[in-house]
């Protein structure tokens, strides 16, 4: 069975199976006042009250176009929350008014405020993308930082371009093999073959930033042929119009997508491909479009945009 690599060893532990979900707690009664108060440049999240005692409520917000590849979110960009002042409205907790505030003078700072954290999963993210924050620096100005496993889609049978910049323009470093089928392979192996499969590193105005890309099929066949073409494993930018993936468990509510890389984003349900019910950390998405840390911006075959978390490039297994 082909590994998943992950960046760290230690979150290996926060993958549990392919099918988990979160349990998902009914929203407090004043979440829909609140969520009729937000603004217009801006999409409501999750709920949570903070404060019973002084009657104060907070929600997530995110940018309208957070969901947008034009203008996607960033999980490493400051953050607003909804204060919310509550009171009694025929008997029923609602929302008298609310202010916009910066997230990291709130209740819970820049953790995503769910209420369904029994492992201390999404603390562990916050320390995880605080790490791969510090090599902002280390890349090309710009460049969203992202960790996250992907394969070539394109078929080309001259490989695709590994450019030096994120433009059709830019000087070639090498290509990436199109997909390659072997003379002996498992019942398992993908139909159109094997393909391509390297790690992101970032994204720049719809190009991702990639490196260590490894000649299709080796980690599944034993076989595997010299004489095959070696793919440009060095760093360099492909389009994102090229990337494919699996979901992997990234462990926050499965069966839909975010509007923004956060687990307390506002969620969608989204379907799998070939109507086969909801997505899961089996089967991978239409398009990825963007990323931002362990987050990648995707279509579901269902046409459904939004924010799932970890991708993986197995090809010959789930993600789980």
């Amino acid at each position: 069975m082909h590994r998943i690599p992950l960046t760290a060893a230690f979150v290996l532990a926060l993958v549990s199976g392919a099918n988990a979900q979160r349990e998902q707690p009914a929203p407090p009664s004043w979440a829909d006042s609140a969520a009729a108060m937000v603004p217009k440049t801006y999409v409501a999240g999750e709920a949570y009250l903070s404060d019973f005692a002084s009657m104060t409520g907070h929600m997530a917000v995110y940018p309208t176009g957070s969901d947008d590849p034009k203008t996607p979110g960033s999980v490493f960009a400051p953050r607003q929350v909804l204060e919310a002042r509550l009171g009694q409205v025929d008997g029923k907790l609602s929302t008298m008014s609310v202010a916009l505030k910066p997230r990291e003078h709130a209740t819970r700072g820049n953790q995503d405020t769910t209420t369904v954290d029994p492992d201390a999963i999404e603390r562990e993210y916050v320390d995880l993308h605080k790490v791969l924050a510090a090599t902002k620096d280390k890349l090309p100005p710009g460049t969203e930082p992202c960790d996250l496993r992907a394969w070539s889609t394109d078929t080309d049978k001259a490989g695709l371009n590994v450019r030096a910049e994120p433009s059709a323009k830019a000087r070639v470093l090498g290509t990436l093999p199109p997909p390659f089928r072997f003379k002996t392979e498992s019942e398992t192996a993908p139909d159109e073959g094997y393909r391509t499969e390297f790690t992101i590193r970032g994204y720049k105005d719809g190009w991702f930033l990639i490196d260590g890309a490894t000649p299709p099929g080796r980690d599944y066949v034993n076989d595997y042929p010299k004489r095959f073409p070696k793919p440009y494993a060095g760093r360099g930018w492909v389009h994102a119009s090229k990337v494919g993936a699996q979901y992997a468990n990234g462990d926050t509510r499965m069966g839909g997508l975010f509007q923004a890389p956060h687990a307390d984003a506002r969620w969608t349900p989204a379907g799998r491909e070939a109507g086969g019910g909801s997505i899961s950390a089996d089967g991978g998405p239409k398009r990825v479009l963007a990323c931002s840390g362990y987050w990648a911006l995707v279509e579901a075959h269902d046409g459904v945009r939004g924010w799932w978390r970890r991708l993986c490039s197995s090809q010959v297994t789930n993600c789980s």
